[in-house]
C-alpha cells in the first residue's frame, strides 16, 4: 500500500508522509471489563470490510473529530480519546484539506491508522439494538388534543461528571437536584408526572399522549410537525439521573408478550390499550430526559448526539461512554430482522458518536436508523447478537 501511495499526488500522497511505527497503546482498553476478551484480527480476515464504503465512515469520523481537535465540549461526557486517536483525527483533517477522500483513500487510512480488536463478554458476543428519531405531530402551546408537556431542563438540575460522585446522590446516579442544603436526589418520572416541576414555565412543547413523550425520551431526541406546517426539533438537555430501566424487558418477564413479537409498534399499542395500566408501567423507568428546542436545526441533518455532532444514519454508533471515547470506529456484523420479514446482513464501519442509559458494557452498541416512522419500524426489531471489532489506533 505504502509503496502505491508514495507515487501519488493530493490527499493520497499526504496519507502517506506519516510513518507508522512503534507498539499499539493499550490506554484505549483500560476501562475493559476483567471478563472481556479481546482477540486481534488482520483486516483483510475481517468479512465484509473490502465492500464496506470507508468515506462514509470516514465523513463521520471527521465530523466527530472537530470537537476533539477544536476543544469543544460533548454534549455527553465519556472517556477522553486517548493520544492515538487525537493522532488519528488529525491526520483525518489533514487529509481532508486536500480534497474529497475516496472511498479507496479512507479505506488506505484507517488500515494505516488503526489495527483491529474483536471485543466480546467472555464466552458470548456483543449485543446490538437500534434507535431513532421520531417524527411527530405536536403544538407549541396546550391544547386538548395536545395535553401532555414536554419539559425543558430545569435550573436545579446538576448533572455529575462521569464517574463523580456527590454527598447525597446515591452510586449509580447520574444528576441531583441543587438545594440551599446541598445536593438530593432529583424527583423521579412518577412525581415529574405529578407535578412536581409544575409553575417552573418549564414547558417547551406539547404532545398527544405520555406514551409518545416516553419513547421520545427513550430515543433521545424527536422532529416536531407543528400544526401551522412548520417544524422544529428537540434535543437532549439532561436527564434527572435516575437509573434507566426497560419497560419492554418487563412486558416479556409478566408474560404480557413474548421477546420475539415485540416492536415498537405493539409497545405503542401495549401501553395505549389501557392508558392507567401503561403509565404505570412507564413509571417503573424512573429516568426523565428534559429537552431543549431548536428552531433552526436543518432538517437534512440528523440529531445532536452525545459527542456534540449531528447523528448520521447508518454510520452512528452508541456505546458505553464509561469504556469508549466518541471518535472510536467500530466494525459491527449483525443479521436483525427487517419489516419486509427475512433477516439482512449488515457489516459496516461504525463510528461513536452517541450513548445511552441503557448501552452498557464492552461490546454493546445502538444503532442509528436514521429519522421517521420508516426507521422507526426497522429499529424496533434490531436486538441481535453482533460482532463488535473495535478499530484501535496504531500510534501511541
Amino acid at each position: 500500500m505504502l509503496v502505491v501511495l508514495a507515487m501519488t499526488s493530493g490527499p493520497d500522497r499526504a496519507l502517506s508522509e506519516t510513518p507508522m511505527s512503534g507498539p499499539p497503546t493499550d490506554t484505549l482498553l483500560e476501562k475493559l471489563p476483567a471478563e472481556t476478551e479481546v482477540h486481534p484480527l488482520a483486516f483483510a480476515d475481517l468479512k465484509g470490510w473490502a465492500e464496506d464504503d470507508h468515506a462514509g465512515a470516514f465523513a463521520a469520523l471527521l465530523e466527530t473529530c472537530a470537537p476533539v481537535l477544536d476543544g469543544l465540549s460533548a454534549l455527553r461526557d465519556a472517556l477522553p480519546p486517548p493520544p492515538g486517536l487525537i493522532q488519528a483525527c488529525r491526520a483525518a483533517r489533514h487529509l481532508a484539506t486536500g480534497g474529497a477522500v475516496t472511498a479507496t483513500t479512507a479505506r488506505v487510512f484507517f488500515e494505516q491508522y488503526f489495527t483491529l480488536l474483536d471485543i466480546r463478554p467472555k464466552g458470548s458476543a456483543g449485543f446490538l439494538t437500534a434507535y431513532y428519531e421520531p417524527e411527530i405531530e405536536a403544538s407549541l402551546i396546550r391544547t386538548a388534543g395536545f395535553p401532555i408537556p414536554v419539559l425543558g431542563r430545569p435550573a436545579d438540575l446538576v448533572t455529575l461528571k462521569q464517574g463523580e460522585t456527590r454527598s447525597g446522590i446515591p452510586e449509580g446516579y447520574q444528576a441531583g437536584r441543587q438545594t440551599a442544603d446541598g445536593l438530593v436526589v432529583y424527583p423521579d418520572r412518577a412525581a415529574i408526572w405529578a407535578g412536581a416541576l409544575a409553575g417552573q414555565g418549564l414547558e417547551i412543547a406539547w404532545l398527544r399522549d405520555e406514551a409518545e413523550l416516553f419513547i421520545t425520551q427513550v430515543q433521545g431526541s424527536a422532529r416536531l410537525r407543528l400544526p401551522d406546517g412548520r417544524k422544529t426539533r428537540l434535543v437532549y438537555a439532561g436527564r434527572n439521573g435516575h437509573p434507566y430501566t426497560s419497560i419492554g424487558k418487563k412486558i416479556v418477564e409478566r408474560g404480557e408478550m413474548r421477546l420475539e413479537d415485540m416492536t415498537l409498534a405493539k409497545l405503542m399499542a401495549w401501553l395505549r390499550a389501557d392508558p392507567a395500566r401503561g403509565r404505570a408501567l412507564m413509571e417503573e423507568n424512573r429516568s426523565y430526559v428534559f429537552f431543549a428546542r431548536d428552531d433552526i436545526a436543518p432538517q437534512d441533518r440528523g440529531p445532536i448526539g452525545g459527542a456534540g455532532v449531528p447523528l448520521t444514519e447508518g454510520r452512528s454508533l452508541a456505546v458505553d461512554r464509561t469504556i469508549w471515547p466518541y471518535g472510536l470506529p467500530v466494525f459491527i456484523e449483525v443479521e436483525p430482522l427487517t419489516p419486509e420479514g427475512p433477516r439482512r446482513t449488515i457489516r459496516r464501519l461504525m463510528i461513536a458518536q452517541d450513548t445511552g442509559s441503557a448501552i452498557v458494557g464492552a461490546a454493546r452498541g445502538d444503532y442509528f436508523m436514521g429519522s421517521g416512522e420508516e426507521a422507526g419500524a426497522r429499529a424496533g426489531l434490531v436486538r441481535d447478537a453482533m460482532r463488535f471489532v473495535i478499530l484501535k489506533p496504531r500510534i501511541p
